[in-house]
């Protein structure tokens, strides 16, 4: 079995059997893109010293019998909403006559909501659960006999509704205050072991209702002005953000492949390359990838900043910032032994950036152009957020 983006093999119990070969909500959305243009003075590492940086420390994590893994992914974001919605058949029409093969869909949200009602477990005593899908095994059934790779994203640490629950996991400052980011979603604790082990039960409930994958965002820490401030409790002493994010991820992907399902995490593109944004934020790329299976740059051309890759309005040269970004991918990567990284698959912008200055409309040339810059950089993978979930054939190739 073989990891499958750009070619990275999957690293087993017997080791590397082989490669594939390479081929050549809208207020999130907002809030992330302010974040990104607030880090003008970031230190980011330039191209040439990439490769010099050391070599991160994993722990090494014990690995269950080896199992198929999953073909080269082209998907789309989809909501709890749309998948329980009448419109989902539009989307696997669209699916079934494109290029496109796969689903990422919301079983956790940004608001901290299942949904789906769960019938057992931490989150039906929690009553977390809304039921935008009525059936979500079923679901998950009528997509695979369409033959559509699942993959369950899980929005991990932003969530007002376990805060709202267990309020003695949210992050709280100094003050006994409740933290809160851009919004006024509250977060709960990367370092608390009940978070851990609700979230961990949430993905494992996810692979049970039949998903293939599943996929971490928000597997970070909050940004904003008062988290020096933020009491993390005794589990967070002499553990750094990165550790505890790392360390969250090993757990939850040994849970994972005993029951056969792969996992991956969504990551900040400006991660790849600063160290001053990971240690922020608790993401270490090059770690990160040593522990899960996929791991996915969110690098839509409208979150650079002016000057990123050299160009004055980065979302105006889609090709130009998604090559880029892959080609520091690779450098941060490549001091990680083959055997032993993740694959990699890239978020790539299925919407227009009104609100950055110079932003150009995103259609079918756009989407192509990013497309073919994850094939020139070495990688295969490639998902496409929107998050109105407005998807069409402009941009795709034809299905085989």
């Amino acid at each position: 079995m073989t990891r499958y983006g750009g070619g990275r093999p999957y690293r087993g119990r017997n080791g590397p059997l082989g490669r594939w070969i390479l081929a050549a909500a809208a207020l999130g959305i907002a809030v992330l893109t302010a974040w990104f243009w607030q880090l003008d003075n970031r230190e980011s590492l330039p191209d040439p010293l990439l490769q010099t940086l050391p070599q991160p420390s994993v722990s090494s994590v014990e690995e269950p019998e080896e199992f198929p893994g999953p073909p080269q992914v082209k998907g789309i974001y989809l909501s709890g909403p749309m998948a329980g919605s009448v419109y989902l058949d539009d989307l696997i029409r669209l699916v079934e006559e494109t290029e496109l093969n796969a689903m990422v869909i919301d079983v956790k949200n940004d608001d901290g909501r299942l949904t789906y009602r769960p019938e057992r477990g931490t989150a039906a005593e929690l009553e977390t659960g809304t039921a935008y899908i009525e059936d979500l095994p079923g679901l998950v059934s009528r997509l695979k006999e369409k033959n559509i790779y699942t993959i369950a994203r899980v929005v991990a640490f932003k969530d007002p509704a376990l805060a709202k629950a267990r309020p003695e996991w949210a992050l709280r400052r100094s003050d006994g205050t409740l933290f809160t980011e851009g919004g006024g979603s509250a977060w709960v604790n990367p370092y608390e072991p009940g978070v851990r082990d609700y979230l961990t039960e949430i993905a494992l409930a996810a692979a049970e209702s039949g998903f293939d994958e599943v996929q971490f965002d928000y597997v970070r820490f909050p940004t904003g002005k008062n988290m020096s401030s933020v009491e993390f409790g005794p589990h967070a002493d002499g553990v750094s953000r990165e550790e505890a994010i790392v360390g969250f991820l090993a757990q939850v992907r040994t849970a994972l492949h005993e029951q056969n399902a792969w996992l991956s995490a969504d990551v900040f593109g400006t991660v790849i390359s600063s160290r001053l944004d990971g240690a922020l934020i608790g993401q270490d790329y090059a770690a990160m990838a040593q522990v899960v299976d996929l791991i996915c740059p969110m690098i839509y051309p409208s979150h650079y900043a002016s000057g990123a890759f050299g160009l004055d309005v980065p979302d105006a040269q889609p090709y130009q910032t998604i090559f880029g970004a892959l080609q520091q991918s690779q450098a941060v990567l490549n001091r990680v032994p083959e055997e032993e990284r993740a694959g990699v698959r890239a978020w790539l912008q299925g919407f227009t950036a009104t609100w950055v200055a110079g932003h150009i409309a995103y259609g079918g040339e756009e989407l192509r152009a990013q497309i073919q810059a994850v094939y020139d950089a070495g990688y295969t993978d490639w998902i496409i957020w929107n998050a109105q979930n407005r998807y069409t054939a402009d941009g795709l190739l034809p299905a085989d």
